[in-house]
């Protein structure tokens, strides 16, 4: 069992706040992703949970136990780094069983928990190489491979996938989520790529400058974000956000955007909005698509577009488009046609809509 909880906590450098009154609680084997730009915190956290930054204030908690002034290595914590920080003369065998050692662990078991482990990574035939003979992929999942020999209660991973190419991100990917089916563990990874958490995570903490933003599941962070840093932070590509006013007009309520563009607001239960409120108008690009003979949107929800740009990606395009002079993303499924300076109709669905706040940022609907 593993659980984690921040409680109040506050990191400081100097006179410098970076983690401002942090609560956050984790399950036991749970896979937790931190989310956000450079500079966030995220890497920050990381370290204070595995020991190697001091908490300014506040406490971190493994399974109800304060674990402020306990030392790294009697935490229970095994930590994975970008680099991977492998000792270069040691082969394969001796970068696992390192950890053991120090731990006075009897040579059987060292022996034993590293053929399993090996075996489990698919390192068994490589474990007399050293670092320098092995792929990117493979010192990884060394990497990894030392840190499961240990049997932590809780794997520590800070941008583990980062140095790596795109099809080895994607396989490894794959191994991250097939390693925590297998060991059962409580997982923090820590990542800025925001596709590695929507695919990994069974929960996301979105960050930003030393805050969070939002929690919860990758589906709950790209279907009802809490404002328009989290909509266009999660979503490849993000939503589509435009400034615009809402209009009163008798019975129905409108979006005027800059240019002239008017649309009628589905109704929402419970929604207050007012007259000349500035608001932030959001969709994503699978929301805006080409019309075909399948559509089954309002007529007032199809709008005439000019395509800009068109971005191939084999079974989809991607295309900027402009709804007078509102520049968006739009999504075409399938291998439609669709060249620059075309006009075509697109479809809005509204009902996906989001609106929020101009200036809290903060969701409405």
């Amino acid at each position: 069992m593993a659980e984690l909880n921040f409680n109040n906590v506050i990191k400081k450098y100097g006179k410098t706040e970076v983690i401002h009154e942090l609560n956050l609680d984790i399950k036991d084997k749970e896979f937790i992703v931190l989310v956000g730009p450079s500079g966030c915190g995220k890497s920050t956290l990381l370290r204070m949970v595995a020991g190697l930054e001091e908490i300014t204030h506040g406490t971190i908690s493994i399974d109800g136990k304060i674990v402020n002034d306990i030392t790294p290595k009697d935490r229970g914590l095994a930590m994975v780094f970008q680099n991977y920080a492998l000792y270069p003369h040691m082969n394969v065998l001796e970068n696992m069983s390192f950890g053991l050692k120090l731990m006075k662990t009897p040579k059987k078991e060292i022996k034993q928990r590293v053929e399993e482990v090996g075996l489990i990574l698919g390192l068994e035939d490589l474990l007399l190489r050293r670092p320098h003979e092995l792929s990117g992929g493979q010192r990884q999942r060394v990497a990894m491979g030392r840190a499961m020999v240990r049997k932590p209660s809780i794997f520590l991973f800070d941008e583990p996938l980062s140095n790596l190419d795109a099809k080895l991100r994607i396989q490894m990917r794959a191994e991250i989520k097939m390693l925590h089916q297998r060991v059962d563990s409580t997982m923090i990874y820590v990542t800025h790529d925001q596709v590695e958490a929507m695919t990994l995570a069974d929960r996301i903490v979105v960050l930003r400058d030393g805050y969070i933003e939002q929690v919860g599941t990758p589906i709950e962070l790209f279907s009802s974000p809490v404002n328009t840093f989290v909509a266009g932070f999660i979503g490849t590509p993000p939503m589509n956000l435009v400034e615009c006013v809402i209009k009163k007009e008798t019975n129905n309520t409108f979006i005027l955007f800059q240019d002239g563009l008017k649309i009628v607001v589905p109704d929402k239960e419970g929604t207050q909005l007012t007259h000349d409120q500035k608001v932030v108008f959001g969709l994503r690009a699978e929301e805006i698509t080409p019309v075909n003979d399948h559509t089954q949107l309002p007529e007032d929800w199809m709008f005439k577009a000019n395509v800009m740009v068109v971005e191939p990606l084999g079974n989809e395009t991607q295309l900027h488009v402009d709804i007078m002079g509102i520049r968006v993303l739009s999504r075409s499924e399938g291998r439609r046609i669709v060249r620059t300076n075309d006009e075509i109709t697109l479809g809005l669905d509204l009902n996906e809509m989001h609106l929020f706040d101009a200036k809290t940022t903060q969701v409405i609907y």
